[in-house]
């Protein structure tokens, strides 16, 4: 390295060293951010474990962690998930064998209650924690204390302006004092100077914003551990009571107890929905309305309400959610003794979403054939609400204009009996034979509009297509946290609107008798970052104190004064850091220093240097 590198950064530290020392109190952290240190720890265990727990608590890291919550739940939502449909993820696994075991052992079928996914989580949690429990207690030291005192050379400031006046130091002083008060300016006077300080709600939307992320973390993790949903089906004049025997599926947290379920219920009076019938909206659902009777309690009285698509029922803290519509048509079956085996609704399964096609499976396990024999009988096929024979088996529109049922019938064992669960829409035709018409060959299939009877062959009994009713499918839902997680959101968007608007800022006044018997006022300002606001702000302030203390008729003929004091501020140190001293200007280098260092500096205007002069280092 060269003589000439070696004395320059020598300079620049020294020059560093100098200015620390002159700005003292008045340059310290504008924010609660814990101070950088580069010192290695020290060896052994503890000196490890404070480190590990220093960057753990650091913004970056808890910012590293955050993008990596948000990377894991990715999978998430691309993957099936067995909370959410078991059936999904076996059909996952059929279609991939060979991504199945990778995904297994990455546990991507169970996201949110997996390992890794919990332990991010959990040291998110653990890192916002151990960084705001000490910037808190920082920033109720720094409410706690008062705005520092002036440095002795304003001008090495980012915004500075001076002048002179007729009016005496503590007349200024008191005037600036009750100016900055006016203003919201903390303020403190400390001999030949004043100090405000502004813009405390930075640190503390900062802080709100770090506690409303831990208000959403809990709030998540409450709304997974403690949550309830099921699903029902629910046709027009049946009901659903909150019990487990009448959910068609339930999902619960790990800390849910099934036995808490509060006791309620309700009853789908009448089921509403008009379609668009032309234009590039046909089809599209224009009403969509679910009338119930609800109940809370063993013995609540009953309102009414309507339910519609995003407007919820809300029971006993649950919500009822509409899904899904459909048609069930009512049907009479009678067996081969003419006795009736089943009469009622049959809900179908949709296989078109847009006009409301759906699958059939009638199931009659009570059954005699004409002999008196047991057997058991079932139908499958199709609804259609509105058929048209020429557009084949799949309705045209979802309303009902020409509704038709399409069926053919089996006769054997549904395989019921050995006590195994199946789903009512589907059929195990394994150990079935379907009829056949008359000639033996072709196979009994019958067209029914509302009304008609099917006759099976050689009088083993008939259906008959009584009429139409609608179905609806409910989800009902209760995930505590909801209102946590609304508040913590709104208050993580305000408290971040805060630390990004609000600056925070200190302003120096100082007045000091000059030689010729006139006051020197020095106004300067610190902000915490670079803004153009803050030589706005001083200027303004500037332009209040001197209505109450003119600039004196002499200093009006200097350069510096006969500008307004608006366009006497200017940034002297513009993108400086505040967190760091702001480097010296030029003209405050080029000044001698004494040998007794910056402490023996003497106050503005006694050492034959008048800081009004715009060449005495006057910001202009």
């Amino acid at each position: 390295m060269s003589t000439t590198d070696t004395d320059t950064a020598a300079d620049k530290a020294a020059d560093a060293t100098a200015e620390e020392s002159e700005l003292g109190a008045a340059g310290s952290q504008l924010s609660t951010a814990p101070a950088e240190e580069i010192n290695l720890p020290s060896l052994g265990v503890l000196g490890w474990a404070r480190w590990f727990w220093r960057q753990l608590t650091s913004m970056r890291v808890a910012l590293l962690l955050l993008f990596l919550l948000s990377l894991g739940s990715i999978p998430g939502s691309l993957i099936p998930q067995t909370s959410i449909d078991q059936l999904k993820v076996e059909s996952f696994k059929d279609k991939h064998p060979t991504l199945t075991p990778v995904y297994e052992k990455l546990q991507l079928f169970h996201v949110y209650s997996s390992v890794w996914f919990s332990a991010i989580y959990i040291l998110l949690f653990i890192s916002l924690i151990g960084c705001i429990v000490p910037r808190t207690w920082q920033f109720v030291g720094q409410l706690r204390g008062r705005p520092p005192g002036a440095p002795r050379r304003l001008t090495r400031l980012p915004a500075y302006t001076t002048w002179r006046t007729d009016a005496a130091p503590e007349e200024v002083l008191r005037a600036a004092k009750r100016i900055m008060k006016g203003r919201r300016f903390r303020t403190e006077g400390s001999g030949d100077a004043v100090a405000a300080e502004k813009g405390y709600l930075r640190e503390v939307g900062n802080l709100l914003f770090h506690i409303a992320l831990i208000v959403l973390l809990v709030s998540f993790a409450a709304g997974q551990l403690w949550k309830v949903e099921g699903s029902k089906l629910v046709v027009e004049g049946d009901g659903f009571s909150n019990s487990l025997v009448s959910y068609d599926d339930i999902k619960s947290g790990q800390l849910f107890d099934r036995d808490d379920l509060p006791p309620f219920g309700f009853q789908l009076d009448r089921f509403t929905a008009t379609y668009e019938r032309s234009g590039p909206q046909m089809r599209t659902p224009r009403t969509f309305n679910a009338d119930v009777t609800y109940w809370e309690g063993a013995d609540g009285a009953e309102r009414t309400s309507r339910i519609k698509v995003n407007e919820p029922l809300e029971i006993a803290g649950y919500k009822v959610y509409l899904l899904n519509h459909g048609y069930a048509p009512v049907v009479t079956v009678r067996d081969g003794k003419g006795e009736v085996a089943y009469k009622g609704p049959v809900a179908g399964l949709p296989i078109d979403g847009a006009n409301l096609t759906e699958s059939m499976v009638i199931k009659v396990p009570d059954y005699r054939n004409k002999a008196g024999k047991k057997d058991q009988i079932a139908f499958q096929g199709q609804f259609l609400p509105t058929w048209v024979r020429s557009q084949g088996m799949f309705s045209v529109f979802p309303a009902l204009d020409n509704p038709a049922l399409v069926l053919t019938a089996y006769h054997g064992s549904l395989g019921v009996d050995g006590g195994t669960p199946q789903s009512v829409y589907q059929l195990d035709k394994s150990r079935m034979k379907q009829f056949m018409e008359s000639d033996g060959k072709t196979k009994y299939a019958r067209a029914l509009g509302v009304g008609d009877t099917m006759k099976l062959p050689n009088g083993a009994g008939s259906l008959k297509f009584d009429g139409i009713k609608e179905w609806a499918s409910f989800q009902v839902s209760h995930k505590p946290g909801t209102e946590g997680a609304l508040i913590g959101a709104v208050a993580a968007l305000v408290g971040l609107a805060a630390s990004l608007f609000i600056q925070r800022r200190r302003v120096w006044v100082r007045a000091v008798a000059g030689k010729d018997g006139t006051t020197v006022i020095e106004m300067a300002g610190l902000g915490r970052s670079e803004s153009a606001k803050l030589p706005e702000e001083l200027a303004d302030l500037a332009v209040r104190l001197q209505a109450e203390a003119p600039p004196a008729p002499e200093a009006d003929a200097s350069p510096a004064s006969e500008a307004d004091a608006s366009e006497a501020v200017a940034p002297a140190a513009s993108g400086t850091d505040p967190e760091r001293q702001p480097e010296p200007t030029p003209e405050s280098t080029s000044e001698p220093e004494s040998e007794e260092g910056p402490e023996a500096d003497p106050a503005p205007g006694t050492d034959g240097t008048d800081p009004a002069d715009p060449s005495e280092g006057a910001h202009a």
